[in-house]
């Protein structure tokens, strides 16, 4: 950077501004806020995970694991968050969709206790399509990554 230059502020999202953003709610809303903002070219959303997670009376009584499809959809909701915030106002009442995964990787499980910070960065785009690489990460140690493709849709419910 030159001097004299500041770089960007770098955005946040609170639960009240991702619920703004995304449609999804209780008990599918899988992201708690967002950090480091940077457009649409990067981002970083956490979940904080406990064991009141409907999922884990199921997955598994006795040794609770987040389900790893969650972590992918947690991938996806802060991909989609990160877009449509770097999109604006002018875009409210779309969604974006979920269109693939690739590339998927589970290396530790995520267990109650746990704060998983999703690191997503834009590795393709050609709207209405976004490709992201996700890595979910727990206490600075990588535990899934995946490449996540979101396409953009013009209206809710349709």
């Amino acid at each position: 950077m030159n001097e004299g230059t500041t770089a960007p502020a770098l955005q946040t999202a609170d639960i009240a501004r991702i619920m703004k953003l995304l449609p999804h709610r209780y008990p599918f809303l899988l992201i708690d806020r967002m950090y480091d903002m940077n457009g649409e070219e990067s981002g970083v959303a956490v979940k904080n995970v406990t064991i009141n997670e409907p999922f884990f009376q199921g997955h598994f009584p006795g040794r609770p694991v987040m389900p790893g499809v969650l972590l992918v959809e947690a991938m996806a909701q802060a991909s989609g968050a990160l877009v449509l915030a770097h999109l604006g106002d002018e875009h409210a009442g779309k969604l974006v969709f979920f269109m693939s995964i690739d590339k998927a990787r589970f290396r530790k499980p995520v267990v109650p206790g746990d704060s998983v910070h999703f690191h997503v960065k834009l590795s393709n785009k050609r709207p209405p399509v976004w490709k992201y690489w996700a890595e979910a990460m727990v206490d600075g140690k990588k535990v899934a990554e995946a490449e996540i493709g979101a396409m953009l849709m013009n209206e809710r419910g349709a």
